[in-house]
């Protein structure tokens, strides 16, 4: 008898859609705390800001073990490097302040968005990823704009709830039709 992981290994559409739609409540949760947390750089407000890439790094992880051999898992490693990345880069960013938490968060926004937008490419046979797809072009003009707002002169993180919650409703999307897409396969 197969292991669930051996399973899952054989087909990674049936973890994709379950993975996406964690991610979509994550980001959902997350962007509420944040929201309800302020704008001002406390002790919660820095853990909910190295959570979000330390938890794309967790799930980047269950994808790339799911995906096997067959899956874009080199863009996988990659994401999960640029997001444990920035996690660190997040650390430091919070002791000088939020326009450099902007700056460091528009950065990885930006290169993990074309990783993002590769990888989808790479898995469209699959089908349901041209929400992926987008969603990476948005990350890239998204991590633009916070990059820009950070020269402010009194910057604000509300606009990351935003970036999080609209990733969560793409990544909603694509778990909604690759499961549709495995029914009907």
């Amino acid at each position: 008898m197969a292991s669930a992981v051996t399973t899952e290994h054989a087909i990674p559409g049936t973890v994709l859609p379950r993975l996406y739609v964690v991610r979509f409540v994550f980001a959902a949760a997350w962007a509420v705390l944040l929201l309800v947390s302020g704008s001002d750089l406390t002790a919660g407000v820095k853990v909910l800001l190295f959570l979000y890439p330390a938890f794309d790094v967790a799930t980047a992880v269950v994808d790339a073990r799911s995906a096997g051999a067959d899956g874009p898992v080199r863009g996988l490693y990659l994401n999960m490097a640029i997001s444990a990345l920035a996690v660190v880069a997040l650390a430091v960013a919070s002791a000088s302040g939020t326009g450099d938490v902007l700056r460091v968060w528009g950065a990885w926004a930006v290169v993990s968005g074309l990783v993002q937008l590769l990888v989808g490419i790479a898995r469209r046979p699959m089908g349901g990823q041209w929400a992926m797809i987008a969603s990476g072009g948005i990350s890239v003009l998204a991590g633009t704009s916070f990059i820009l707002s950070a020269s402010k002169a009194d910057p604000s993180l509300n606009a990351l709830a935003g970036y999080a919650v609209l990733g969560g409703v793409f990544f909603l999307v694509s778990a909604i039709r690759l499961h549709r897409s495995a029914r009907r396969g």
